[in-house]
């Protein structure tokens, strides 16, 4: 796989692995992509899109989906580093499944903390409006990374900047508003 496709790939599926692995072996199959041959068996095409299918539903269940990102914060690491690793560099397996992993751990982060704070929101459109966006991001990405993969490797390393500033961003206001309550509960009249 070339690098911007690898890059790409690593980092959204820190988003929606399984919408990765589904774009990836319809593409190798259809020749579009060079892809890990394991992604390219019917099964696997199956499954992958099946169990998008079943992401794409619980992702918009207020609290159901941070339960599902707590699942995945081990398998989404792993599918990044897994899918860089059949990249065409010529480096050590291991730095680039570490690399791989690293890009998929940036956008899960920036995932799960954000989906957190809009699971505190009471109305429940911001869920279904934030997982939408998502997806549509990866969507998008995968079919950058298939037809313009420089293109869409420079845009998942601008979006692993971002990630990263999102989550300190969320680390941050967590923290801030968590000592207000606590705060708040430690002066109020008994």
């Amino acid at each position: 796989m070339d690098l911007g496709t690898a890059v790409a790939s690593s980092w959204s599926s820190g988003i929606s692995m399984y919408l990765v692995f589904a774009v990836l072996g319809i593409g190798g199959r259809l020749d579009w992509v060079d892809s890990p041959a394991f992604l390219q068996k019917p099964w696997v095409i199956a499954a992958a899109s099946a169990m998008f299918v079943v992401e794409l539903i619980v992702d918009k269940i207020s609290y159901v989906d941070s339960t599902w990102d707590a699942v995945h914060t081990f398998l989404r690491p792993l599918a990044g580093a897994w899918l860089f690793s059949h990249s065409d560099l010529s480096t050590s397996t291991v730095v680039l499944a570490l690399a791989g992993g690293a890009l998929a751990l940036t956008a899960h982060g920036a995932k799960a903390s954000t989906r957190l704070l809009v699971n505190l929101s009471p109305e429940p459109a911001s869920n279904v409006v934030v997982s939408l966006m998502e997806d549509g991001l990866v969507a998008a990405l995968m079919t950058l990374a298939l037809a313009y993969p420089v293109i869409a490797g420079t845009v998942a390393l601008v979006l692993t900047l971002v990630s990263l500033v999102v989550i300190y961003v969320v680390f941050r206001s967590t923290r801030y508003l968590l000592a207000r309550r606590r705060e708040r509960r430690r002066n109020a009249p008994q």
